[in-house]
């Protein structure tokens, strides 16, 4: 194999991989996608806004997201205590690919739910 391919088949050293499986979960898109619109956001505006997801789920997606860089939490010297989220810098980076990724869905979508269909046996 080439040495262009050897990097993609590292399962632990693939930089496509390592970051896919951190952000492309179930629920990190959609929150880089609410704070792309938002810009400013707060953990209960974001419960709010996902449906189905849980205060857990949401509290480990947002400490991943934060863990990589891609969104900045502040808080706040607040009684209540005042948390809020929005895109870093290289989360905004993210984000074009992100939205040309929504897009494509959008447009293969049917074709792709047709295909499954048919491929059922």
């Amino acid at each position: 194999m080439g040495n262009n391919l050897e990097k993609y088949t590292d399962v632990v050293n693939c930089p496509v991989r390592n970051v896919l499986d951190r952000f492309g979960d179930k629920w990190s898109t959609l929150v880089l996608l609410l704070l792309d619109e938002a810009a400013v956001m707060r953990f209960n505006e974001l419960h709010k806004a996902i449906n189905g997801i849980s205060q857990k789920m949401l509290a480990v997606t947002l400490k991943t997201l934060e863990a990589d860089g891609l969104i900045i939490r502040t808080q706040y010297p607040e009684i209540p205590p005042r948390v809020e989220y929005k895109l870093s810098e290289r989360g905004s980076s993210l984000l074009p690919h992100i939205q040309n990724l929504v897009k494509w869905a959008n447009t293969n979508f049917d074709a792709i739910e047709e295909s499954r269909v048919s491929y059922k046996r």
